[in-house]
């Protein structure tokens, strides 16, 4: 698998997951423009943006050049972040980008969406997930007040959930170009921010560890990006890829009761 001729924008390039991906990307050719309001080392070109501005966002769009092959979406805050901020950065700063930069994809392009196994509740919340779609960014204040976001790392989960439909409403919009989207969703794993999860999911991150060999690492998830980029995945369209040690199948057959 080569990914040599191919240009690739990473968003959150800077540390974690989207450190390591541009890392990857680059062992294997592409060349790499990094998205990160932090510098961005062993990148090909830095891009110095705010993705919770969406004026800085639209000036990046400006900037970006035509051709590009892929785009990962990595970039995201935490559950103890405001939930206004985590779902502007996490869904409505990903949407914006995305959705911009479609005249300036190659054809056969690559999106790849980092998701989460948070995200896996997204049957339970349809209804939300609709009403947050038809949800401008300046009425993320209002939807987050109505629907009690601040409360349990909601905003965190939820914005995972919309990620993970988006990905699946988008796996034929853009077929006549070749372009497909995918997600990739990770369990706990070994990033700056994952203090961040364990404070604020209490009981229910410390059951996920205690059952894991170890967290994963961002070199884990990496290579599934890179995967995702690769024309070798040209027919994988809307699908997510669970990278997580095993913790969504040892949820599911607990759930279910296929083991005992």
């Amino acid at each position: 698998m080569s990914l040599a001729g191919k240009t690739i924008v990473v968003t959150g390039a800077a540390s974690g997951i989207g450190q390591a991906s541009s890392k990857e990307l680059k062992r294997q050719g592409a060349t790499v423009i990094g998205v990160d309001l932090n510098p961005v080392e062993d990148v090909d070109d830095w891009k110095k943006t705010d993705l919770a501005e969406p004026g800085l966002i639209d000036d990046l769009l400006d900037e970006l050049p035509a051709g590009i092959s892929g785009l990962a979406n990595i970039a995201g805050l935490p559950p103890t972040a405001p939930a206004e901020a985590v779902l502007r950065v996490n869904v409505k700063a990903l949407q914006r980008l995305t959705l911009g930069l479609i005249p300036k994809f190659a054809d056969g392009a690559s999106i790849v969406n980092l998701a989460s196994l948070a995200g896996n509740g997204w049957r339970n919340a349809v209804d939300q997930i609709k009403e947050f779609e038809s949800t401008d960014w300046a009425g993320v204040a209002d939807f987050v007040a109505k629907h009690n976001m601040e409360a349990n790392a909601r905003s965190y989960f939820f914005s995972k959930e919309v990620v993970r439909v988006w990905t699946m409403l988008h796996r034929w919009t853009w077929r006549d170009r070749g372009i497909r989207m995918n997600a990739v969703s990770p369990g706990p794993v070994e990033t700056p921010i994952l203090p961040d999860f364990l404070a604020t999911l209490g009981e229910r991150a410390a059951h996920h560890m205690a059952i894991m060999d170890r967290p994963g690492r961002p070199e884990d998830i990496a290579p599934v990006v890179a995967f995702l980029m690769s024309d070798e995945s040209a027919w994988m369209r809307g699908a997510n890829l669970s990278v997580d040690g095993g913790l969504y199948a040892n949820m599911l057959v607990r759930d279910y009761g296929l083991e005992g």
